[in-house]
């Protein structure tokens, strides 16, 4: 089980939000390459950045900062991207900088032709973002709820060749509230690509209960405001992670 420390960028900083809110968010440095450096040193095995700025321009805005952040990792682990990657060229862009996955999210569901040339031409290295409340998958940095089933959706990009799927549970996210596990769960059993959960991961519990299903195909679970805030430790809940998937 992997447990992935996020580094929410916006104008340059790292930052966290509350349920995507862009006025919601609160700065915790003001050095991403360190923060990420920070991670790595304390066990991390994989980064999640985001382009918060990019995911509501539709355009990449923080490129500088992120690559700060592969610099200061160094190829030491891999790090996995989303935010405002709406073509190929970007996609390649990105991973010709260094970055190991790149997440599509909005524009896979938008655009599921992109997806699918996105697949086809840089297999193994696309992971698509699924955000979902009640079942149903959000778009545009959460603003719009659409009637697609996230579960039919994921079937479907499955079947273009995702390398796994990001799922957040958005009424949860950023407001330290736990994982919903029965969700997440039940994406995972639909699926036979790996799913990382998201959204809601506040202390050593929560990571015992993901590590309790990891053997659904759930991989990994990004945590964010919890590590920042201090509500988990996050060199101890690799350490648990890697004790209970041992």
């Amino acid at each position: 089980m992997l447990i992935i420390p996020a580094i929410d960028l916006k104008d340059g900083h790292c930052v966290r939000l509350k349920q995507g809110l862009m006025e919601e968010s609160t700065v915790f440095s003001e050095d991403p390459g360190a923060m990420a450096r920070h991670w790595v040193d304390q066990g991390g095995k994989r980064l999640h950045l985001v382009d918060l700025n990019g995911a509501f321009a539709g355009k990449p805005v923080n490129e500088g900062a992120i690559k700060s952040i592969v610099k200061a990792v160094g190829g030491d682990i891999p790090i996995q991207l989303g935010g405002g990657i709406r073509d190929l060229d970007t996609i390649e862009r990105y991973l010709d900088d260094g970055i190991g996955y790149v997440i599509i999210g909005t524009a896979a569901v938008k655009n599921p032709g992109f997806l699918h040339e996105a697949c086809y031409a840089f297999p193994g290295q696309i992971m698509v973002g699924l955000d979902a409340k009640d079942g149903k998958v959000a778009v545009d940095g959460w603003s719009k709820l659409t009637g697609h089933d996230v579960i039919d959706l994921a079937k479907k990009f499955e079947d273009y060749g995702v390398e796994s799927i990001v799922y957040t549970d958005i009424g949860r996210d950023g407001m330290l509230t736990g994982v919903n596990i029965e969700a997440t769960v039940a994406l995972a059993q639909a699926l036979t690509i790996p799913v990382i959960a998201s959204g809601g991961v506040t202390n050593l519990d929560d990571v015992r209960r993901l590590c309790a299903v990891a053997s659904e195909g759930i991989i990994g679970t990004i945590t964010g405001r919890a590590i920042y805030e201090g509500t988990l430790d996050f060199a101890a809940a690799q350490a648990l992670a890697d004790e209970l998937s041992a």
